[in-house]
């Protein structure tokens, strides 16, 4: 099979619609329809996500020189966002601390504005990087106002996928604020976030690749290669397993999976309106309390490490939920996954490649995984990924709230 990246998306498209049934049946539909049916965006937007990975990592490679001045010095990292945007966040901040040898967080927009400076590390200068889809939620601009305005010893990178939105526009008056806008295809025009989600994580991840611009885009390479050849290999596999009697979802994951889980669990939510319940929690902490939530009607989606001590832990709660025979089936998703984990009615996501790239470097390829098993979850249930959320209980952007001054 070619690799993603040798491709064009025209044509890996064609190649996929050729051996995927359900791919051929969604694609083959003229635009019109799609958009009709309410499918248009969302599809695209999750099917395009390994080439826009290659245009992100040329941006972010272009801005290499001015983000070795934002990083030169500091003694902490704080990664803030909100929502899907704080657990790209979450995503990264395990190999960034690990490289850079310095206290890295993830900070939600909420905490910045509840707390102010009381949230972020203390370690002084600071860099505090904002991630955001649009920008023009009320969190992304007033966290970033009140920090600019409380914490002087913090400098400030602005992560967004919309260079029009008021976070982009009005951080540019700021002279230390340095904005990076990402390439304009990642500003989904779906409600959920999908391409926006792993362009923004592959996007700060290069703040720990600063001196290693060949060895990033030799991951976003690889990262384009595996999740190409995964979408092309499963797609009619997972719209098989989103087609079961389930009625709660949980996630699974361990480390940046775990934050991986976190947007795993959100989308099924939100994609399915809340009709499918989730939960997202890590393979040892799922056993203090969690493990109560599967019922007979629950897929368990389980993450697996390619780290030999980690995926002990991990197969021992497998072995574990087999014997006590819970929930309905699992899907397990992971590069040699052992046949002694798979129960009968379980299914098996085989992503070749993900040894290579590392423990921390996956979180891209699971989410994927997630965004096509709510997409076709959301079709079983008769809605619209585009636009699922019939009453408008949420919103493509959060609609505006007062904003309060800490005391």
């Amino acid at each position: 099979m070619e690799s993603a990246s040798l491709l064009t998306q025209a044509d890996w498209q064609r190649a996929l619609t050729n051996d995927q049934a359900r791919a051929a049946e969604l694609f083959g539909r003229p635009e019109t329809e799609q958009k009709r049916l309410g499918y248009f965006h969302t599809l695209q937007e999750i099917c395009q996500q390994p080439w826009t990975w290659l245009q992100t990592c040329d941006r972010m490679i272009a801005s290499r020189d001015s983000l070795r001045q934002d990083v030169a010095g500091i003694r902490s990292l704080a990664l803030t966002g909100s929502g899907s945007s704080e657990y790209a966040a979450e995503c990264v901040c395990l190999p960034l601390q690990n490289e850079l040898g310095i206290c890295a967080e993830s900070i939600s927009g909420g905490s910045l504005l509840m707390y102010g400076g009381k949230a972020l590390p203390l370690g002084r200068p600071g860099l505090l990087v904002s991630l955001a889809r649009s920008g023009d939620s009320p969190e992304s601009r007033g966290a970033l106002e009140l920090i600019l305005d409380k914490e002087p010893q913090f400098r400030h990178v602005v992560l967004t996928c919309n260079e029009q939105g008021s976070l982009a526009r009005d951080s540019r008056l700021h002279e230390k604020v340095h904005v990076i806008t990402l390439p304009a295809e990642t500003h989904d025009k779906s409600l959920v976030m999908t391409s926006s989600f792993t362009n923004l994580l592959l996007a700060a991840r290069f703040i720990g690749m600063l001196e290693r611009p060949d060895g990033y885009r030799k991951l976003c390479e690889r990262l384009s290669q595996i999740t190409g050849g995964l979408i092309r290999s499963n797609f009619d596999m997972l719209a098989k397993i989103a087609a079961a009697d389930f009625r709660r979802a949980v996630f699974l994951g361990s480390g940046s999976r775990f934050a991986a889980s976190r947007e795993a669990a959100l989308k099924m939510l939100e994609l399915t309106a809340g009709r499918v319940t989730t939960l997202c929690e890590s393979y040892l902490g799922f056993r203090h309390g969690p493990m109560s939530y599967v019922q007979d009607d629950t897929l368990i989606v389980c993450n697996l490490s390619c780290h030999s001590t980690i995926r002990a832990y991990e197969m021992d709660l497998l072995h574990e939920l087999d014997r006590k025979k819970l929930g309905l089936s699992k899907v397990i998703v992971g590069e040699n996954i052992p046949d002694s984990v798979v129960r009968d009615g379980d299914e098996v996501i085989e992503c070749r490649g993900l040894t290579e790239l590392g423990e921390e470097e996956t979180s891209t390829v699971y989410v994927v995984v997630a965004q096509l098993l709510a997409f076709f979850r959301c079709l079983e249930e008769g809605l619209q990924p585009d636009s699922p959320s019939e009453r408008g209980i949420i919103n493509r952007v959060v609609e505006r709230f007062p904003l309060h001054t800490p005391s």
